[in-house]
């Protein structure tokens, strides 16, 4: 099974539950009907909150991830050397074509 896969199995299923109980299709397990009766608008409430957090959380952690790349950039000596030299390949490149590369 292939991660994207996985992924759309555990995110289908999460969705799946999620929705059962947005809209109240089975009761909410282990409460009696007047606790569910006065816990379930603020349930609800939160109920649907919950896409918008899981938004604002992915976003937060790609953005770090992307800091994340960007700060420990310069800690690869290797790709730094293999990409000047990838450089000097093209403007070489260019140049036997004719291009005037500064």
């Amino acid at each position: 099974m292939t991660r994207a896969t996985q992924f759309a199995l555990v995110a289908g299923i999460a969705t799946f539950v999620y929705l059962v109980f947005l809209f109240e299709i089975l009761p909410f397990p282990l409460l009696s009907k007047p606790v569910a009766e006065e816990i379930l608008p603020t349930v609800r409430r939160m109920l649907i909150q919950i896409p918008w957090w899981v938004l604002v959380s992915t976003g937060s952690f790609l953005l770090f991830k992307v800091g994340w790349g960007i700060f420990h950039f310069n800690d690869v000596p290797q790709a730094h050397e293999d990409l000047l030299l990838d450089i000097k390949t093209a403007k070489d490149f260019l140049r036997e074509r004719g291009v005037t590369v500064d």
